[in-house]
């Protein structure tokens, strides 16, 4: 099989567990809010909140990098800088969840012990996601997260619902099951990560760590995670004093599915990433160049599909929400056409990274949100839902344009779609 075609598969198969994950949890929200009615819902949406902001806290910025890392030093055969970067990452993890606890334990109790757990194996779960990435298991890397947690969810959820008939108490048995649960599945994510880290050659000297190396990518890309894993949640948050509660509600589906749809373009860099990163720890420019050409040929290819089936799909999609969604189409498809533009142009960020300019991404982001910012201010109130959508749209857009002019200019590399024509 060609590379660009097992790119496909293998993202093929991420992006449909990932799929799968997301129904999953669409369908428990749905049966929360039917069987223990919206109030809980909204406690349970909140709790997950909470968990997650935590979890993406606590590994220090290290699960942003650790693909990075973990490929650079496995293709060198640096072991013992391989292993000290994961020790380094774990223990983030558990530094943090010892403060965390502490404060849960000093506030008002029970009810905060679950939320800590549960973001204590979430971080977990990012740390041993990336390390399984950057050592070419993609597939155990991602399936943790986006297809075994929501099962779990899902089974646990039935299982309060059978047996526990006070919403209250169900819910706050559902909390702590599922804790528990994810806590079980990092466990066993953990293992594995032992298991192949065994099978690697040994090192004959002790390596000296390169923290300040780490250090030096891990603090930008913490900025440079929230902006883009949080960006609809940043928006949500300035469009709710623009839009109306109708008009958020259906901003706030639109933006849901468009992160599961960029998920396919994800997937397939989460794929050739090792493939890039061996090519450059080995010097091998051309290499390089072909492997990131390959890989936006895939993505755009990924987004032009994903921009078809939002066209022919999506009303339906949006059905199932309610009468009054429909109207999220049009701004549905203009976030595609940004995938799209996104992918055409390329991982700037990643390539920078590669090239040891981690903090030459931060101009674009600042730019991306600062026109998102104007964009709301400008477009919203005459043209509301469909304004909302344009603002992102142009706002992705600036960002990853910026982004491609920063590294042509800073890493000498031109990042985008080209480059596999250019051949």
């Amino acid at each position: 099989m060609s590379f660009v075609g097992r790119l496909a598969s293998q993202s093929s198969i991420i992006f449909a567990s990932r799929l799968a994950g997301a129904g999953l949890t669409f369908i428990v929200q749905a049966l929360i809010a039917r069987a223990w009615g919206a109030a809980i819902l909204a406690d349970y949406m909140l709790a997950i909140a909470a968990v997650n902001l935590i979890a993406c806290f606590m590994p220090l910025g290290f699960q942003t990098i650790g693909t990075y890392f973990v490929a650079e030093y496995a293709a060198k055969r640096e072991t013992g800088k391989l292993v000290a970067f994961i020790k380094r990452a774990y223990a983030h993890v558990a530094i943090c969840f010892g403060v965390v606890l502490v404060l849960a334990l000093l506030g008002q109790g029970a009810l905060h012990l679950p939320i800590v757990i549960l973001a204590c194996a979430t971080a977990v779960n990012y740390i041993s996601g990336a390390v399984l990435v950057g050592l070419k298991r993609p597939y155990a890397g991602y399936f943790a997260d986006s297809l075994f947690r929501p099962m779990m969810v899902v089974a646990t959820f039935l299982v309060c619902l059978t047996f526990i008939e006070q919403p209250t108490e169900g819910f706050t048995t559902l909390l702590w099951a599922i804790a528990f649960g994810f806590l079980a599945i990092a466990a066993l994510q953990f293992a594995y990560v032992l298991a192949i880290l065994r099978k690697l050659p040994i090192a004959l000297e002790p390596s000296q760590p390169e923290t300040r190396r780490w250090w030096r990518f891990a603090l930008p890309w913490v900025i440079i995670g929230l902006a883009t894993d949080f960006f609809f949640d940043i928006d949500l948050l300035l469009l709710s004093t623009q839009l109306s509660k109708e008009d958020l509600a259906i901003f706030g589906v639109v933006s849901r599915i468009f992160v599961l749809v960029s998920f396919g373009v994800a997937a397939v860099y989460a794929v050739i990433l090792p493939e890039i990163f061996e090519r450059e720890a080995n010097a091998d420019r051309a290499g390089f160049l072909r492997k990131v050409g390959e890989a936006n040929l895939a993505a755009s290819l990924a987004a032009l599909v994903m921009l078809v089936g939002v066209i022919i799909f999506g009303p339906l999609a949006l059905s199932i929400f309610g009468e009054g969604f429909g109207a999220g189409l049009w701004p549905l498809v203009l976030l595609s056409l940004a995938l799209l533009v996104r992918s055409l142009l390329g991982p700037a960020a990643m390539v920078l990274s590669i090239y040891d300019h981690p903090w030459a991404s931060i101009p674009a982001v600042i730019i991306g949100l600062s026109a998102l910012v104007l964009g709301n201010l400008a477009l919203v109130p005459a043209y509301g839902l469909v304004g909302a959508a344009v603002s992102a749209c142009l706002a992705i857009s600036l960002w990853s344009l910026v982004l491609w002019l920063i590294a042509w200019r800073v890493a000498k590399v031109d990042v985008s779609i080209r480059q596999y024509f250019a051949r």
